[in-house]
């Protein structure tokens, strides 16, 4: 198995309300990740993670319209602190890019609200990709309540009934083959669409 060499977080953003940033705070049971929140001005936050040896991060976050909003991009290397990070990440809906990097090549991960949508594997000659989130059930449920087609099909047969009227009432043969030429085509519509 390959050995993780550093973890890093690009872009990475989390957005707490009040009582989930006292969660956050309270989230932390590694015992060997140590915590320290020093609280500035406007009421913002800055929350210090710090492991056995000695590697630290630092979260600032910004009191934005009763929210607590983290943005920033940062590496860790040491284990312990890499895990704390990515449960608080996961926990607490991060968005962001998250790369694994390893002994030759990269595991780039991309967050929404907390899950993965995307994994790709970057090595030195070409990428992989590993995940892609696809929203099947909601695609089926957009292709279930779309009735486009079932407009379109109804809109023809007003059509044919229309041209239908047309040809009862006129008995010029060079109007008739017109109309039957229009007919000829709405029912290759129909054809199409009801397949």
């Amino acid at each position: 198995m390959a050995q993780r060499l550093a973890t890093e977080y690009v872009n990475a953003s989390l957005s707490l309300s009040e009582v989930q940033m006292s969660q956050f705070i309270h989230k932390v049971y590694d015992p060997h990740v140590r915590q320290r929140v020093k609280v500035l001005e406007n009421g913002s936050q800055e929350v210090v993670l710090e492991d056995d040896g000695g590697e630290e991060v630092h979260l600032p976050f910004d009191r934005r319209d009763g929210h607590y909003v983290c943005e920033l991009s940062f590496r860790l290397e040491k284990p312990h602190l890499t895990n704390v990070m990515r449960l608080l990440f996961a926990a607490f809906k991060g968005t962001g890019m998250v790369t694994r990097i390893y002994n030759g090549f990269m595991m780039m991960y991309y967050y929404q609200d907390g899950r993965v949508r995307k994994i790709v594997e970057y090595s030195r000659d070409s990428y992989k990709l590993v995940y892609e989130f696809k929203d099947t059930l909601g695609e089926l449920q957009r292709i279930y309540r779309n009735n486009d087609v079932e407009r379109e099909i109804e809109s023809i047969h007003v059509t044919i009934n229309n041209l239908l009227d047309r040809r009862l009432a006129i008995s010029d043969p060079k109007a008739v083959d017109e109309i039957d030429d229009g007919l000829r085509d709405c029912t290759r519509q129909l054809f199409v669409l009801e397949a």
